[in-house]
């Protein structure tokens, strides 16, 4: 019973996030839909024209849905409100207490597509982590996450964004370097703009859809602080709070 119950969670969570990508992706299709002129010259060749049509639509929802928000840089470490259309990859080193270094290569970042306005998707790439030579190498769990954003107001109407996330990890990882179920992380990601100066931040919890005994739930509060100098330079710090670390 417990085995059947797991399974049914576990797919219920991946169907959920699921429809949530398949929402964004249907609404950015049915705009473009309702934006794209139909071709005027009848001598022009109708799948050429289908093609720039589809190309310049997809353009025009990035450039108006970011014109909309704050254009403050993305931080280091805090996943940012902002939506964005962009490839990142990350490497990341944490040193241990114990002496003990990890470097990530990737850090779950990956491919950020803007497919309708207010919606984006992120198809993170499993990340490689090394371990020291008494634990084996391997790739992580692989991310998928939809954010949607709330509210935004750019630089000069109210510098401030309001953005509620929803992600998945999907226990693919090698050996022990991720986790044994699927973890579900609702979060809310918020950030506000004075001037040159601005705070990102996100607070969530996640949630596990099996071995929650041995996974835990994770309430964790994070946020970035940036300068910007000369109009080109950003000073970015951060801070990680975790507010119910492990088991409940």
């Amino acid at each position: 019973m417990d085995c059947c119950k797991k399974g049914i969670r576990e797919d219920t969570a991946i169907a959920i996030l699921l429809s949530l990508a398949t929402l964004a992706l249907a609404s950015g299709l049915k705009a473009r839909q309702t934006t794209t002129p139909p071709a005027t010259d009848p001598n022009s060749s109708r799948t050429t024209s289908q093609s720039d049509g589809f190309f310049h639509d997809c353009v025009s929802i990035v450039s108006e849905t970011q014109a909309e928000q704050p254009h403050w840089i993305t931080p280091l470490a805090t996943t940012t409100p902002r939506l964005e259309q962009e490839f990142r990859y990350d490497i990341q080193t944490q040193p241990h207490n114990s002496g003990v270094v990890t470097d990530n290569y990737g850090v779950s970042k990956g491919l950020e597509v803007i497919p309708a306005s207010k919606f984006e998707v992120i198809l993170a790439v499993p990340p490689y982590v090394v371990n020291n030579s008494d634990s084996k190498d391997g790739f992580g769990d692989w991310q998928f996450l939809v954010k949607y954003r709330i509210l935004a107001k750019n630089e000069e109407h109210g510098n401030y964004i309001l953005t509620a996330f929803f992600q998945i990890s999907v226990p693919t990882g090698q050996y022990t370097q991720g986790q044994p179920s699927p973890v579900i992380t609702p979060t809310i990601a918020y950030g506000k703009g004075h001037k040159n100066f601005d705070v990102q931040g996100t607070l969530g919890i996640g949630l596990p859809t099996g071995n929650e005994e041995q996974i835990g739930r994770n309430l964790t509060w994070n946020n970035a602080f940036q300068y910007r100098l000369f109009k080109k330079f950003w000073g970015n710090g951060s801070q990680l709070h975790p507010l119910l670390p492990g088991r409940t």
